[in-house]
């Protein structure tokens, strides 16, 4: 009985490289029949794994329209995901023998599976992650680019933002730091978003405080709760921001508007409600204000 072959890879590239060219090719010459896996990644629509399964199925197929192409999800267990592979192969394909096929940053070092497998040589030094960084500004004024776009974010989760605020307090003399934005005529908290190189996000609201007001000497943060913001940014956008308010003790040093404030400024906590009823406070901050009075007060 003749064998199929079997290509695993994730094509996650614009267009076919001299090293996908290559690896197609060969594999059609050694076989009557080629199925292509690929592997769908769990995370949608990520800089990693930019395009999803249908996408690749059809830059595949404008290449050789005979492929037969599968998706196989990504599993954090090689022995599984092994196990799964075969499961695909042999369901779809009953009675079929198979020879698996991969070249550089391949399946073949953790296949644990039953099929027969072969590894190719190396065809140039095409990397699918140097194309996508390569390519990742560049516009293009057709309109499938434009399609592309729009298919690209409608087939997204929607996300929630994760943002960090603070509340400084100086117990001495029972004040909140707040700040003002550039061109703003409201107070706030000062805060912003959280970066994923953050380990925490105490971790990301110390760095926001310190951006922001400068290097004030403060103690632990302590999560105070959690709030959406109705940023005018995100009213119309499916995507919205959900804040992590922290409070912390003020110690020392001298408060110093920089990066996103414009302004910095102590205020009694006592006026806080004040404020926010006059909305001296930005309206997307009146949440946070009742959250801290709220703690301060139980």
């Amino acid at each position: 009985m003749k064998t199929t072959g079997v290509i695993i890879a994730r094509f996650q590239t614009p267009y076919l490289h001299e090293g996908h060219i290559y690896l197609l090719n060969e594999i059609k010459a050694k076989h009557n029949k080629v199925v292509v896996v690929l592997g769908v990644s769990p995370v949608k629509g990520s800089r990693r794994n930019p395009f999803d399964f249908y996408t690749r199925e059809k830059l595949l197929k404008q290449f050789a329209p005979e492929l037969v192409v599968l998706p196989l999800s990504d599993h954090p267990s090689d022995a599984v995901w092994s196990q799964q592979l075969d499961n695909l192969l042999s369901s779809t394909f009953p009675m079929e023998m198979f020879r698996l096929y991969g070249s550089r940053d391949s399946f073949i070092p953790y296949y644990s599976g039953t099929m027969e497998v072969e590894a190719l040589p190396e065809v140039g030094e095409h990397s699918a992650t140097n194309i996508r960084d390569e390519n990742g500004d560049k516009v293009l004024s057709s309109e499938d680019f434009r399609l592309g776009i729009n298919y690209a974010y409608h087939s997204m989760y929607p996300k929630v933002y994760a943002t960090v605020d603070i509340a400084v307090i100086n117990e001495e003399k029972n004040e909140v730091l707040l700040g003002k934005k550039h061109r703003a005529a409201e107070w706030r908290f000062p805060g912003g978003f959280s970066d994923p190189e953050d380990l925490n996000f105490e971790a990301a609201a110390r760095r926001e405080l310190t951006e922001e007001c400068g290097d004030l000497e403060v103690e632990e943060m302590q999560y105070i709760g959690s709030a959406r913001i109705n940023d005018w940014r995100y009213r119309k956008e499916t995507d919205k921001i959900i804040s992590l308010f922290f409070k912390t003790k003020f110690l020392f040093g001298n408060a110093k508007a920089s990066d996103d404030l414009a302004e910095v400024t102590w205020f009694p906590i006592s006026e806080l409600a004040t404020m926010k009823e006059q909305n001296r406070i930005t309206p997307e901050h009146h949440v946070l204000v009742d959250l801290l009075i709220k703690n301060i007060n139980r």
